[in-house]
């Protein structure tokens, strides 16, 4: 399992240049990937996006490259200003920086620090490309085995409620039943237990409120979402159609179980299921 949401951060250098990778993800349905590099080295757009391709599947995916001449911008941009003022002052010349000059500066320095696209500099912009996407899957990678754990320990707790559910099941009718007398007598209407019209709305309302089917669809569909999150590749896609499923089910079984106890666990289900649906959201 992988989460959606990593960075990754790598440099590589070639021709006098140090070449700057960084890519970053957040969560979207499908892989939306935005590649921004210097407009000379737009032909290495396409081999980046195949990369990219390779380690993730969903995500809003950010993948800058840029350049920067040996000892950063900014001494770069302090040096060059010095030798201005040097300039000036040989020729007696009054020197006074605004910062319609420094952009100006920084412009030049940044136009400097990216040289034309040559072979060397290709192999050194997809190494540092790799070298990012590596740092930013084992992140990736590493957010989602937390998020296995968290999940796998919800999981738990919906059996457990489903398995109380399950027992509390069977002796509902019977409750009915005993409630169902204690009106009739509260309202002075005493019937034998074996009257037939009592007998028939204590089987109607059994049949109303079974829900044997229900828990025996949810159980099968647990397992099948907890089978597939411990899985490889794409997970979240498929783990939210389960979800769907799940949430289908125990719906259906607080609207017809009918008994305040079993009220209470779907209630609990819920809450379990909504945390879940927050953080199958991060998946990929």
């Amino acid at each position: 399992m992988k989460s959606m949401t990593g960075f990754g951060r790598a440099t590589a250098e070639a021709g006098g240049a140090l070449v700057v990778v960084q890519v970053n993800s957040v969560n979207r349905k499908t892989l939306d990937l935005t590649v921004r590099l210097p407009e000379a080295w737009s032909p290495m757009e396409s081999k980046i996006a195949e990369k990219v391709r390779e380690v993730a599947s969903r995500g809003k995916v950010y993948l800058t490259v840029a350049a920067e001449a040996q000892g950063g911008a900014k001494g770069q941009t302090a040096a060059h200003l010095e030798r201005l003022a040097d300039i000036a002052e040989d020729n007696n010349v009054p020197f006074e920086p605004d910062a319609r000059l420094l952009w100006e500066i920084a412009n030049d320095r940044r136009a400097m620090s990216e040289p034309e696209l040559t072979e060397a500099l290709e192999v050194a912009i997809l190494e540092g490309a790799e070298e990012a996407l590596r740092s930013f899957s084992a992140m990736r990678a590493q957010e989602g085995e937390a998020l296995l754990i968290d999940f796998l320990s919800r999981i738990d707790a919906l059996k457990r409620h489903v398995a109380a559910v399950a027992e509390r099941a069977p002796e509902v009718p019977a409750t009915y039943r005993e409630t169902l007398f204690k009106r009739l007598r509260e309202a002075d209407l005493e019937l034998d237990v074996d009257d037939d019209r009592v007998l028939r709305e204590v089987a109607l309302f059994a049949d109303r409120c079974d829900i044997s089917e229900e828990l025996t669809r949810l159980d099968s569909h647990l397992s099948q979402f907890e089978t597939h999150i411990r899985g490889e590749g794409e997970i979240g896609r498929k783990a939210e159609f389960i979800l769907q499923e799940i949430g289908r089910e125990i719906h259906t079984i607080g609207s017809k179980a009918n008994d305040l106890t079993i009220s209470k666990r779907v209630i609990e289900l819920k809450n379990e299921m909504e945390r879940i649906r927050e953080q199958i959201a991060n998946v990929e």
